[in-house]
């Protein structure tokens, strides 16, 4: 999964939920597809959170240039 880029991860995890709110699949098929999804959701999360850690916030100062901050949430 480590080579895996987030869309396709992504889009593998709405699959998986689109077959499981179906019903059709059994107790078994079940479980192993929310075993994949717990492993896509936990890669897309990761993304997520790398990809807010490298965001910048570009803010115009006094004389016109831009000043580079990161950007911090509450949580940071």
């Amino acid at each position: 999964m480590a080579t895996d880029k987030f869309e396709t991860s992504l889009k593998k995890l709405e699959d998986i939920v689109r077959r499981m709110e179906t019903g059709s699949l059994s107790l078994e098929d079940s479980l192993k597809a929310f075993e994949e999804g717990v492993k896509h959701a936990a890669f897309c999360s990761g993304r997520l959170d790398d990809a807010e850690r490298r965001v910048e916030i570009l803010l115009k100062q006094r004389d016109g240039s831009l000043k580079r901050e990161p950007f911090e949430t509450d949580e940071s």
